[in-house]
């Protein structure tokens, strides 16, 4: 048996100008790190001919079917004909937090299960290489409207700053930070979940139709990327990020009114008023994970303002998406 582990993400700055309908035109750039919260995927020989069937997935239900074309699960079934799996396998998926949270889920997914294909197969897809396959599979295959740093920090992992260019043209450059300096980042932040889920596809499509509308808000969210780089890279105070984050939140949830909602505008006030320098909601808006950036003296208070809400705290810089485990096939 195979086991691999793919990490999601959170992104502090820059979320929406790596959308190609807006980088290819003015570039784009993410400053956002790989967490240590992932998603799981088990594979393993299926010896079909003792059985009716030839291969059986597991997820959040165990489908078991003749033939590729009969799964019902459409991004599995297409990463595994995308990979080359078409018969005599056994794939289980797992993950550490529900899909719809702002964290990357559907893109950890995609290029978690493309990894473990290719590993079992003894071919190695990694780094960029195995990001820009992800991406084309979602975008082309799939017709999602996806940006693309939730693949490439499943992919590459770390702590990183994301510069967009051109599709297949990328750069990965990772914040130079001392383990002291992303440990006293760590204690700054808190994850609040707002009890909302929703599909991202459904607002990034929203996004990507006022692209040419939001161009000019979009190249100031990219040069606020560039502040938050040199706040860590500087070791300048981090209560100058928090309120950064602040800035860059109110500049998003611009884009478009479906961002935000009266309930989120309420918690983040919420967060506010009980000492958080500032805070975004994570991932494309409308529900998900409120990321709180608190000075380490006023957590528990910000913890102790939401006791109805699940609160979770995220280590930064995890490794991209790796075999974990390889047992005798």
């Amino acid at each position: 048996m195979l086991i691999t582990q793919t990490p999601l993400r959170i992104s502090f700055f820059g979320g929406g100008t790596d959308y190609p309908e807006h980088f290819e035109k003015y570039g784009g750039a993410v400053l956002g790190s790989a967490i240590d919260k992932s998603a799981y995927f088990a594979m393993s020989k299926f010896y079909s001919r003792m059985f009716d069937y030839s291969i059986r997935i597991a997820y959040r239900k165990v489908e078991c079917v003749p033939k590729l074309d009969d799964i019902e699960h459409i991004p599995f079934r297409e990463c595994m004909r995308y990979a080359g799996a078409f018969k005599d396998v056994e794939i289980n998926h797992s993950a550490e937090m529900p899909a719809f949270t702002g964290l990357g889920s559907s893109s950890s997914f995609v290029v978690g299960l493309l990894n473990t294909v290719y590993a079992f197969q003894g071919k190695l897809v990694h780094g960029l290489d195995l990001a820009y396959q992800a991406i084309d599979l979602e975008r082309r295959v799939l017709g999602e409207s996806v940006g693309c740093q939730d693949q490439t920090f499943a992919a590459v992992g770390g702590f990183n700053l994301i510069e967009f260019r051109s599709i297949g043209n990328f750069s990965v450059n990772r914040i130079p930070m001392s383990y002291q300096r992303l440990q006293e980042l760590e204690s700054h932040l808190v994850g609040v979940f707002t009890g909302i889920k929703r599909k991202a596809e459904d607002l990034a499509k929203k996004q990507v139709a006022k692209a040419t509308e939001n161009s000019a808000r979009l190249i100031a969210m990219r040069k606020i990327v560039d502040k938050g780089y040199e706040i860590l890279a500087s070791g300048k105070g981090l209560e100058k990020f928090g309120r950064l984050l602040h800035e860059s939140w109110v500049e998003k949830r611009s884009l478009d009114t479906a961002i935000s909602n009266p309930e989120i505008d309420s918690m983040y006030q919420k967060g506010l008023d009980a000492g958080a320098f500032g805070g975004k909601l994570l991932g494309a808006g409308g529900g998900g994970f409120l990321l709180f950036f608190v000075p380490p003296d006023q957590r528990q208070r910000l913890i102790n303002a939401f006791p109805d809400k699940e609160q979770v705290d995220f280590r930064l810089d995890a490794p991209g998406s790796r075999v974990v485990h390889m047992g005798s096939r």
